[in-house]
């Protein structure tokens, strides 16, 4: 048998090998498994969500739940020009090219060489001319799974960074949602401070005309201006606040912060119940976890790839060309070069730096399972809590509505009696305080349910997108 036949042989019975190792890569851990080994026996994944609720599967597009235009529109915008998704998305576009780079390991790489010169030598009648091409092939046999691993981790990165690309999208849409929600809040306010300007202006003119003819204490007029002052001072604090929160909100969307975005004058939007699925269900729906899962995945083959790194590794050669020279040309021969190879190299003695690369490894991986059990926990808590609040909330605005009511007729009652002499001043400002208090603290309860009911669809997972459109 030729060298070049046992050659070929021997590269046949390795790759053979190599695809008998590939067959033996083990598989990252499910997500049961993660939580089985990481968390503690006590602790167990309930069936159903404490609070009772609609459990039937989660829907998109809860965006569209919450029927106010001006805010799609704001979502639509703010997707398309924010800076920080943009740079989430270049994150998207490397850890793909990484994958890339990971996964042509796995192919042959090819080289073409050349070269050429002319000597020119003394009583020599013409210059000696040569010249050299060369194909050259190299694969390393991936006999072990060392290459094959590193590619899985780097699959499992790209994943996972997709999932974070993903919910850095949902959360901005949050974001988006409860900052305009949050300003809307605040134009209510800022109405709210403008009529008590206009009460307390109503009130200082009755004081006065009342003054004049007798009926009005002295420190009346001093009591109702220094309410007024008051109002005056508070609504100036509300227009600063409601100039912030609006910047901050054209900030989020790419635009100059001036100030100028349209703001709702009062709520739009209405809180149906909504769908809440199971537990378990939000491991396979919530980005942050897919990626957090994906993580450990990309770990678990790290280590597998660092394993793997102190067994002895295999690379084929081959390379082809032809040389021509000034000799060649004078016996009229050709110059054909061609060579196969193996080279095999096995590391001996490192210092302890591949097994340490191993532990290391293995350390990664170990905290990447931690830090998904973490998640999960912190995910049922966000769920769970965002529920409770449902009903809470729903329950204190309730409450609240009927404290403004009793507040608007005690007040009422309280300005004809004192109209008609039968109370005093300082009784019609304690019941007008009242109510705006009142007031003030139902229009922050509404916007309170509504930035409650946006944790809850991101904590569901459940996309803002109709279909899940991306």
């Amino acid at each position: 048998m030729t060298s070049k036949k046992r050659l070929l042989r021997t590269a046949f019975i390795l790759c053979l090998t190599s695809y008998m190792g590939a067959c033996t890569i083990k598989s990252p851990p499910s997500s049961k498994e993660v939580l089985a080994d990481t968390l503690p026996d006590s602790t167990h994944i309930q069936d159903n969500w404490g609070a009772s609720v609609n459990s039937e599967k989660v829907v998109d597009g809860w965006l569209d739940s919450f029927e106010d235009q001006m805010l799609e529109a704001l979502v639509a915008e703010v997707l398309a020009n924010n800076q920080n998704l943009q740079a989430a998305a270049a994150k998207v576009d490397a850890a793909a090219a990484l994958a890339t780079q990971a996964g042509a390991a796995l192919k042959p790489t090819i080289g073409l060489s050349g070269k050429g010169s002319t000597v020119g030598a003394s009583g020599l009648t013409s210059n000696l001319e040569s010249s050299n091409a060369f194909l050259s092939i190299s694969w390393e046999l991936d006999i072990w799974g060392r290459i094959r691993s590193g590619v899985a981790a780097a699959d499992a990165t790209n994943r996972a960074t997709q999932a974070d690309y993903e919910y850095a999208r949902q959360s901005l849409v949050a974001l988006t949602a409860k900052t305009w929600f949050l300003a809307t809040q605040i134009r209510v306010q800022q109405k709210l401070s403008q009529e008590a300007v206009e009460i307390f202006t109503e009130l200082v003119n009755l004081v006065e005309a009342r003054q004049r003819i007798g009926l009005a204490q002295p420190q009346d007029l001093s009591q109702i201006k220094a309410r007024l002052a008051n109002a005056e001072a508070n609504l100036r604090q509300v227009k600063s606040s409601f100039l912030d929160i609006v910047r901050s909100l054209e900030v989020l969307l790419g635009r100059y912060p001036s100030a100028e975005l349209e703001v709702n004058t009062d709520y739009l939007a209405q809180l149906p119940p909504i769908p809440t699925g199971m537990p378990a269900e939000i491991l396979e729906r919530r980005p942050d976890l897919i990626s957090a899962e994906s993580r450990v995945a990309a770990t678990f083959n790290l280590t597998q790839q660092a394993r793997a790194a102190r067994l002895p590794r295999v690379k084929l050669t081959a390379s082809g060309g032809a040389a021509d020279n000034g000799l060649t040309d004078i016996l009229n021969t050709s110059n054909p070069v061609v060579s196969l190879g193996a080279n095999l190299f096995a590391p001996l003695y490192t210092g302890g730096a591949l097994k340490a690369a191993v532990e290391e490894a293995d350390a990664k991986q170990r905290a990447a399972m931690s830090v998904y059990a973490q998640s999960v926990l912190s995910a049922f808590q966000e769920v769970e809590t965002a529920l409770s609040n449902e009903h809470l909330y729903r329950e204190r605005e309730t409450y609240l509505r009927d404290v403004v009511n009793n507040n608007q007729e005690a007040y009422r009652i309280t300005l004809a009696q004192h109209k008609v002499g039968r109370v005093d001043l300082l009784s019609v400002l304690q019941n007008q305080a009242s109510l705006l208090s009142a007031r003030s603290a139902l229009i922050a309860a509404k916007n309170e349910r509504l930035s409650q009911r946006v944790s809850l669809h991101l904590a569901l997972g459940g996309s803002f997108e109709l279909a899940n459109l991306k």
